[in-house]
């Protein structure tokens, strides 16, 4: 594959890896910003994929990547408008609320866990095709998602959603 292929891939897919990097950040400036960098390491490491049939497993571990170390450097930072009071927001409506449990749910996963979850339920991805990506056999990965999906719901269900 050259750099031109590896555009052309990434115009196609770009949606795919925006909503994957969405979905760790929540944040459209961050998620895009994450895009952008694993483009770069993607035409880096170009010479590294072996396969262009397994470009798309390939570049989605890279994204996945960047947007955990997106996540690690801001932990480290402190936002000047986290010590200022929020100002009083509407109500959202049950669905809203629903999306936000389920994103507070996703928050207290270690990062694998969260991403067997992500890939699976959000890109609809085999547990086969997550196993190519993670680079782990697929019982692990089923084994990651139960435990991740049971770690969500027991969190639901203790009523830390609040």
């Amino acid at each position: 594959m050259d750099a031109h292929s590896l555009g052309q891939q990434l115009h196609a897919e770009r949606e795919r890896y925006y909503r994957i990097a969405y979905s760790y950040v929540k944040n459209e400036q961050d998620a895009l910003d994450i895009v952008g960098e694993a483009a770069c390491r993607a035409l880096e490491k170009l010479r590294t994929l072996r396969d262009a049939e397994r470009f798309r497993p390939w570049m989605t571990r890279i994204v996945v990547n960047c947007a955990i170390d997106h996540l690690r450097r801001s932990s480290r930072l402190v936002y000047m408008d986290e010590a200022l009071p929020e100002p009083a927001a509407p109500s959202p409506g049950p669905e809203a609320e629903d999306s936000l449990d389920l994103y507070a749910a996703l928050d207290i996963l270690p990062p694998r866990e969260r991403s067997c979850v992500t890939l699976r339920y959000f890109e609809e991805l085999s547990y086969a095709e997550i196993g190519r990506i993670m680079d782990e056999p697929e019982p692990t990965v089923r084994s990651r998602v139960h435990r991740a999906l049971r770690k969500m719901r027991d969190y639901l269900q203790e009523g830390h959603n609040e």
